[in-house]
């Protein structure tokens, strides 16, 4: 436990480090953070200009898609600033900076994970809250099931934050992993701002049981919203979310300290 807070404390204080230095420039963060809002919101206007053409989508009207995009949003936004640029360990180990890491008395997670920590993505997580903020009351979702909304949240933050760890883990033997692991990270937040059901039953089977994809929103979605399964899934699915990023957060950092064993030095 001791041992876990000081690699928090250790996040918080390189995190601050990066935010003063990018302070010095306070119109060029706010400009970023505008933009990222901006060109966020134009996965929303697609989904709206859907919604101007036929009544559902996959079965699913325009406040639950919404519910849906919120959701899937602000996780992914929150795991992307948090735990993102570990997606940039290819660059390092090219460069040689990854030895640099190594030697410091600080993990080598922690060092990646907050490598030019910056805010200017939290404009995706404010424009991802507005678009959840509006969709929540159009719901009138009965009280006693939004005790699973704050657990999905923090479940699909763990799962987005366990497939970056797993796209660095295999850049630790090809350098030209990340487009591979962007398929998952950012594919997969694409893939869960919509209904699994306008995709083919076996690629919502292959996001449930094997990418657990289906656990950032969708199957505690579904008991939030008082849905039946479209695919006529097990219902104990909507309560296995927890369960599935514990188990991908241990795959993930398995595959991650294994990395670290194999990683020979650059030499530079």
């Amino acid at each position: 436990m001791g041992e876990a807070a000081g690699l928090v404390r250790t996040y918080v204080l390189l995190a601050v480090t990066w935010l003063r230095a990018a302070a010095q420039y306070p119109l060029s963060m706010t400009l970023l953070m505008a933009g990222s809002f901006v060109v966020s919101g134009l996965d929303m206007a697609a989904i709206a200009v859907i919604f101007t053409h036929t009544g559902s989508l996959g079965g699913f009207t325009l406040h639950e898609v919404m519910f849906l995009y919120g959701t899937a949003g602000v996780s992914f936004a929150l795991a992307d600033i948090l735990f993102g640029n570990v997606e940039r360990l290819s660059r390092h180990v090219r460069t040689g900076s990854f030895d640099t890491m190594l030697i410091r008395p600080v993990s080598p997670f922690v060092q990646m994970a907050v490598d030019q920590f910056s805010f200017q993505r939290l404009g995706r997580v404010l424009q991802s809250v507005v678009v959840l903020a509006i969709a929540l009351p159009a719901l009138d979702v009965p009280w006693r099931r939004l005790w699973m909304l704050p657990v999905m949240l923090l479940c699909g933050i763990v799962l987005f934050t366990a497939i970056w760890t797993l796209g660095g883990a295999l850049q630790f033997l090809l350098t030209d992993a990340p487009e591979v692991a962007n398929a998952f990270t950012y594919g997969g937040g694409q893939l869960t701002q919509y209904p699994l059901s306008v995709y083919g039953g076996e690629l919502v089977r292959a996001v449930t049981f094997i990418v657990p994809l289906a656990f950032v929103n969708w199957q505690p979605a579904l008991y939030v919203l008082g849905r039946p399964d479209p695919l006529g899934l097990p219902h104990w699915l909507r309560f296995a979310a927890p369960a599935a990023a514990l188990a991908l957060a241990c795959v993930a950092a398995w595959a991650w300290r294994a990395g670290l064993r194999r990683y020979r030095s650059t030499g530079s």
